[in-house]
């Protein structure tokens, strides 16, 4: 997993190991990062991330302050204490983005699971019906376009073919996921296996559950929407007809020029585009991951 904004590669960051005693202690702050990472498939544990983290943060304070010094000399300027806060401002910046990256790389892999889920679980239970042996079905399910469930099957595969079980190799699977869906369909697969239960009737109530819990998700997903389509509708629709017309009789009353009401006008604009693309952001985070 590549460190955001880093200059050198992620790799080269946790060799520089300068700042690793300090790291040690700032990692006992961050006590959920170490799950985050292994959920994130990084191959760095908490120390060495956050050793990266803080030298990438380092090396983007001293470029911008270098930058930002010649620039001020070029145009004869003698504030330092302004490049000094910029630098420090955007190195913290990155550093706060480099803590919280995992937390976003583990939720994108949630949507990824979580939105192939249904459809392979359906496959899953067609390959069984079919009598394909459960090895047989994940390997298909490895091959097959799942996104994500299909690179956890095939991970699951490759442990079975280095000599593990296919009960061991589950329930490991399920244990390392972020994706809570996938983990219990993985324990109610790898519980059926261990008793002997009836494969048939264990994916099918699997399936069940998910389909469930996918309705309850849209309908969840349509009460929230309601307040949010009244304050898209007030906010993006009336107000904006409002505010054109108070400024332009505004303009007219105190004799603004056509250009000074020209710029007000696009600086609304541009206020209003802003919050159509934040409103559309939101809107599709808060969508529901079993869509």
């Amino acid at each position: 997993m590549r460190i955001p904004f880093s200059i050198l590669p992620s790799r080269v960051l946790k060799r520089i190991s300068l700042f690793r005693p300090f790291a040690s202690s700032l990692a006992r702050r961050f006590s959920s990062l170490d799950v985050l990472l292994k959920q994130a498939r990084s191959d760095m544990d908490k120390e060495d991330y956050i050793t990266a983290s803080i030298t990438n943060s380092l090396m983007i304070f001293t470029l911008i302050l270098i930058v930002s010094n010649f620039v001020q000399i070029y145009l004869e300027l003698q504030v330092i204490s302004f490049s000094l806060f910029i630098s420090a401002s955007v190195a913290l910046f990155v550093f706060a983005n480099s803590i919280v990256y995992p937390s976003i790389v583990v939720g994108r892999r949630i949507r990824a699971i979580e939105k192939n889920l249904l459809p392979a679980l359906q496959d899953f239970q067609a390959q069984i019906n079919s009598g394909v042996p459960i090895f047989n079905t994940m390997v298909n399910i490895s091959n097959s376009d799942y996104g994500e469930v299909s690179k956890e099957f095939a991970k699951a595969v490759r442990e079975i073919n280095a000599g593990k079980s296919q009960i061991e190799a589950l329930s490991d699977l399920g244990a390392d996921n972020p994706s809570i869906f996938f983990r219990r369909s993985l324990w109610q697969i790898s519980n059926g296996l261990t008793s002997g239960a009836n494969m048939m009737i264990v994916v099918r109530e699997s399936i069940k559950s998910l389909a469930d819990e996918q309705v309850i998700q849209i309908q969840e997903y349509g009460s929230r929407l309601s307040p949010l389509s009244m304050f898209y509708m007030l906010v993006a629709v009336i107000f904006p007809i409002l505010a054109v017309t108070f400024i332009i009789i505004l303009s007219s009353v105190i004799s603004l020029s056509p250009i000074m009401t020209k710029v007000i006008l696009w600086g609304f604009y541009g206020m209003l585009f802003f919050f159509q693309v934040m409103f559309l952001g939101m809107i599709k985070s808060r969508r529901p991951n079993l869509i």
